[in-house]
């Protein structure tokens, strides 16, 4: 069967005068002419992706679209209509995003986070920003500790709010965020704790030793960089430690003990030395 929304690899079958016919065996879909291999042979599979045209029958592209099928992407309003808004994917027909499917009204040239779903009740692609109802946190997929892949959704006084795997909500807490962060920023993430209520709070960093490392090559590099001395010790205000190593002073103190035990480096009342 022919999918909507995704990417097919499909037989060439046939050709006509505005295109050639793709099957699945089962199926066709229409390969117009302008997106035909300079060299083509009946028979041989190629690779398209399948959605609707403005008449709503299935139709192939070789484009490259902004979205797929069950999938999260930061997409910018073309128009707006009495009926929903009309959202930019790369195609020749834009992601439709019913009134009922905005999470607040959508306004013309700005962006949001949407996820693009088939409606079971007319069989065609429409997008939603109500993003909730396409996460679960009542089956956790992840382990703490584990790499995960996330997305900015949205930021809030307490933290940043992100999509892990494309599966669930989670969050980062904004005092462990050292960077600039925007909606529909695509980061890697680790998995920091699962809690029993199913909230999953996610950090940027990898925990244990692999983050204490990860740290200390940048409190070395800095060092090497100033002449093997840093004007920052225990007493060193957070903000201080924040500015010019981009980390938190929990982890500036637990790094530079690590590096102290292992005869790295030596700590005075000016700031911390680099040994040989």
């Amino acid at each position: 069967m022919i999918a909507l929304g995704e990417y097919n690899t499909l037989r060439i079958d046939r050709r006509t005068t505005v295109g050639c016919f793709l099957t699945d065996g089962e199926n066709d879909v229409l390969l117009p002419i302008k997106y035909l291999p300079a060299q083509y042979e009946f028979n041989e599979e190629i690779t398209v992706f399948v959605y609707l045209d403005h008449e709503e029958r299935p139709v192939a592209t070789t484009l490259e679209p902004k979205i797929y099928l069950n999938e999260f992407a930061l997409l910018k309003v073309n128009y707006i209509n009495e009926f929903g808004a009309f959202m930019d994917i790369g195609l020749e027909k834009d992601l439709f995003v019913p009134f009922r499917e905005q999470a607040r009204p959508m306004e013309v040239n700005k962006r949001y986070l949407t996820f693009m779903t088939l409606d079971p009740k007319t069989n065609r692609l429409i997008g939603s920003s109500k993003l909730n109802q396409y996460l679960n946190n009542d089956t956790i997929t992840v382990e703490v500790g584990e790499e995960v892949d996330l997305i900015v959704s949205h930021i809030t006084d307490l933290g940043i709010n992100v999509i892990i795997n494309e599966k669930h909500k989670g969050l980062m807490y904004k005092n462990e965020v050292y960077e600039d962060l925007r909606t529909g920023d695509r980061i890697l993430g680790y998995i920091k704790t699962i809690r029993p209520d199913g909230k999953i709070d996610v950090s940027r960093t990898k925990l244990g030793f692999e983050k204490v490392e990860k740290y200390a090559q940048i409190i070395l590099d800095e060092l090497e960089f100033n002449d093997g001395f840093l004007g920052l010790n225990d007493a060193s205000h957070p903000e201080e430690i924040k500015q010019i190593l981009n980390m938190s002073k929990k982890t500036f103190k637990k790094t530079i003990g690590t590096l102290y035990k292992d005869k790295k480096i030596e700590i005075k009342e000016n700031g911390i030395y680099l040994l040989d």
